[in-house]
């Protein structure tokens, strides 16, 4: 039976496209074809065709006896001559350093202005949970006037939440004590929660909260002269802003978002049902001639997509409608949310 596979015959082998990488993170497939030449004492150059970077690397060289074989360098002395490279390279940093401060050295003789540091930044990035709590500790420590903050959706419960609201709580009454007033804004599905009608009920002073559908993301605003907003999803980065301009347009904001809202604290007010469409209802129709689906709008108004679902069931029969295209027609000839304005 005859073969194209014959002994001896040169074979063309289409090496596996290699993606470039650093030393400090060697592709598994180079780490396999190192390991074998370290254990055999050398490796075929063809084994090593698709791992480029071990030759890059210096890891892999070859043989002076036959160049068809690549034989391993020893790890420590490849590990010694790369710390020697990356050693080399900070000192070239370190020279450029001294380089720019002698050349800015003229510059700063030039200005007169106060030293790095001896202004408060207006704009600080604050890094962590334990860090942005601090922070705003501190802060509160010398408020003296007035807390404003909106608190949006969060986790329910746990003992992480019940620890914050603890701390939140003593901070609170500190500024209360001192005879400053605090605003909250939540948003609506937030008003009922036991842990946020314990922490008022325990407060003792000057205390208001109301409530929205929808309110803007954390916020906090300490005697109108520093606020802080969140830098990221995760609540991990916070900015500090001491900007003025920007933490009066922020409490304006704040201002104008709490006469739309509606007393929760100290005695909660009931929101008014008209035409057969209550408040909640009113908030979905407006999201929905906004072509919103139903996963935004329960993220919106802090619901899950269920209870969503729901009100909008119970809003389509309101009004009669038989499909979503049809609900969105009705809700807009219907003039609800001409009256709700």
């Amino acid at each position: 039976m005859s073969s194209n596979l014959r002994p001896g015959r040169s074979q063309t082998v289409s090496a596996p496209l290699h993606r470039e990488h650093s030393v400090e993170r060697l592709c598994d497939a180079g780490v396999t074809v190192y390991e074998r030449a370290l254990l055999e004492s050398r490796v075929r150059a063809q084994e090593a065709v698709g791992t480029p970077c071990l030759l890059d690397f210096g890891l892999l060289q070859p043989s002076v006896e036959d160049a068809c074989w690549l034989e391993p360098v020893a790890p420590a002395l490849a590990l010694h001559r790369l710390l020697r490279g990356s050693e080399e390279r900070i000192a070239d940093e370190r020279r450029r350093e001294e380089l720019l401060i002698e050349a800015f050295q003229p510059l700063l003789r030039i200005d007169d202005g106060p030293p790095a540091g001896a202004v408060t930044p207006t704009l600080r990035v604050l890094s962590g949970k334990e860090r942005i709590n601090r922070e705003i500790t501190a802060v509160m420590t010398n408020a003296s006037r007035e807390l404003l903050t909106v608190q949006p959706r969060m986790a329910l419960t746990g003992a992480p939440l019940e620890a914050a609201y603890a701390l939140a709580r003593a901070r609170d009454q500190s500024l209360l004590d001192r005879g400053g007033r605090i605003r909250t804004l939540y948003q609506h599905t937030l008003r009922h929660l036991p842990i946020i009608v314990a922490h008022h009920e325990r407060l003792r002073g000057d205390v208001e909260a109301r409530a929205l559908d929808e309110v803007t993301d954390r916020l906090i605003i300490v005697d109108r002269a520093v606020a802080f907003i969140p830098a990221d999803a995760e609540g991990t980065l916070a900015l500090e802003i001491r900007q003025p301009a920007i933490v009066g347009y922020l409490a304006d904001a704040f201002d104008r978002l709490w006469q739309l809202a509606t007393p929760v604290f100290p005695q909660a007010v009931a929101r008014p049902t008209r035409d057969g469409i209550t408040p909640r209802q009113h908030a979905i129709a407006a999201l929905l001639v906004e072509g919103h689906t139903d996963a935004v709008i329960a993220d919106r108004l802090g619901m899950n997509i269920r209870t969503a679902r729901v009100h909008i069931a119970k809003l389509a029969a309101t009004l009669g409608s038989q499909s979503r295209a049809q609900l969105g027609y009705l809700i807009g000839q219907s003039g609800i949310l001409d009256r709700g304005r």
